[in-house]
């Protein structure tokens, strides 16, 4: 029989072997779960990185496709770009075209009108009277008068009596007449400017120039000598327009007759 001390040795011997026994599997399952956990974290990490790698890959096509749509929408925008400065052009020219074509035409209206204006008649206003009257007849009255004006008294006296011949029927043949007596009397041919005169007088015995005219006709006959004729003339002037200009100068010519 052993004695108790070299039993509690033996029997300490052999629980330390139990427990080194025991240990001795706790490590092997913790590196075999060590082992596993690692494996599993493995693969996570190479999933993850697969995944990623796809999630990349996506997003590097999705960018690409992104970059594609934009290039094409920048060179549709630089056609419309194109196609606009292109519009623009031809709306300037357009207008530019328009433009001509106003002036063009405002031109030709132009012509138009004065062309009418040449050949129309028109409405005159002349010793209270409104006539019609062709360019051309008004164009011979205005030259006939202006050559009169001018103090060549042969020439307005020609100028006017180939207006008479050409036009008797002219809205301007009384003054026409009127300055005729005036032209005549202005080259001293009394006879034809007392005739003339005359004749404006009993034609047209309610122009504005008829007084005047009788007041002419007095001081030609004054100039011939004919003091009767004269105050003859001019009793009939200061009876028949006793209020005019030309009967107040008659009266002053009646005293100096006298």
């Amino acid at each position: 029989m052993l004695p108790l001390r070299h039993l509690t040795a033996t029997l300490l011997l052999a629980g330390a072997a139990l427990h080194a026994q025991a240990g001795l599997f706790d490590d092997d399952e913790a590196r075999k779960a060590i082992l596993d956990l690692r494996q599993r974290i493995t693969q996570s990490e190479e999933q993850n990185r697969a995944r990623q790698a796809e999630l990349q890959n996506a997003l590097n096509e999705q960018v690409q496709q992104l970059r594609r749509s934009l290039l094409e929408i920048n060179t549709q925008l630089e056609l419309l770009r194109t196609d606009l400065s292109k519009l623009r052009g031809q709306d300037e020219q357009l207008a530019r075209d328009l433009a001509d074509l106003q002036r063009r035409q405002k031109d030709i209206t132009q012509g138009v009108d004065e062309r009418i204006r040449k050949i129309e008649p028109q409405k005159v206003s002349l010793d209270g009277k409104e006539f019609m009257a062709e360019p051309e007849e008004k164009r011979a009255y205005d030259e006939a008068l202006a050559v009169l004006r001018g103090g060549d008294f042969n020439a307005a006296s020609s100028a006017l009596t180939a207006f008479l011949r050409r036009y008797p029927g002219s809205g301007f043949s009384e003054s026409a007449r009127f300055w005729l007596g005036n032209a005549l009397y202005g080259k001293r041919d009394y006879k034809d400017a007392i005739n003339t005169f005359r004749a404006f007088v009993t034609a047209s015995p309610s122009n504005p120039h008829a007084p005047e005219a009788l007041l002419a006709i007095a001081n030609t006959q004054a100039e011939m000598k004919d003091n009767k004729a004269a105050r003859k003339t001019l009793d009939e002037l200061l009876k028949s327009y006793p209020q005019s200009e030309a009967a107040q100068a008659g009266r002053e010519r009646m005293a100096a007759l006298k």
